[in-house]
C-alpha cells in the first residue's frame, strides 16, 4: 500500500504568491494547480484562490489561504543542502532579499514567515566529523554565524 504525504502550509491570502516565489527560486519546484473556493468562507469569497498545489525541491505542498491568525514558526523549516558558497549566497539572498529576515546559524525566514535552513553540505559533514575536536570547532564556528560561511567552517575544521 502506498502512502502520500503532502505538507499543508497556511497563508493569509498569499499562497499563490508564495508558491510562485518558491518555484522560481528552488530547483525541482513548480506550481502544479490552483483551486478556487466553491463558496464563501471565513477568510474569503467564492472564486478566491483557496488552495495551491505546489512542489518545493520535489516535496509536495499545499498552500491553504486560511486567513489571518495562524502564524508559521521555527518548529517547522525547510532544510536546503547547498553544494558551495555561491549556491548558499544565492538562496539566502533570494529569501532575505525578498522581504525575509536573517535569523542565526544558517536559518532565515521568508516574508510569509516560513523558516529555511540554508545548510552547506560542508557544514553537515563538519559537525559529524570523526574527530570530535574538529567537529566541536566547526560547530562553535557555526554558532557565531548568521549565513553560513563555508571558508569559516573549513578553517575551523583545520584548527
Amino acid at each position: 500500500m502506498a502512502y502520500k504525504n503532502t505538507i499543508c502550509l497556511w497563508f493569509d491570502g498569499t499562497a499563490l504568491e508564495a508558491a510562485r516565489f518558491y518555484a522560481a527560486t528552488f530547483p525541482d519546484s513548480t506550481v502544479d494547480a490552483v483551486h478556487t473556493a466553491p463558496g464563501d468562507y471565513p477568510a474569503g469569497k467564492q472564486g478566491d484562490v483557496l488552495t495551491v498545489e505546489f512542489t518545493v525541491m520535489g516535496i509536495p505542498c499545499l498552500g491553504l489561504n486560511g486567513g489571518p491568525g495562524t502564524q508559521h514558526n521555527q518548529a517547522f523549516s525547510f532544510q536546503v543542502a547547498t553544494d558551495d558558497q555561491a549556491e548558499t549566497d544565492r538562496l539566502w539572498q533570494a529569501i532575505v532579499g525578498n522581504g525575509g529576515e536573517e535569523v542565526a546559524c544558517g536559518w532565515c525566514r521568508d516574508k510569509w514567515g516560513l523558516s529555511w535552513q540554508i545548510t552547506p553540505r560542508v557544514l553537515t559533514a563538519a559537525i559529524i566529523h570523526p574527530d570530535p575536536a574538529a567537529a566541536k570547532r566547526a560547530f562553535n564556528a557555526m554558532m557565531g554565524m548568521v549565513k553560513i560561511d563555508i571558508a569559516g567552517i573549513e578553517a575551523a575544521l583545520k584548527g
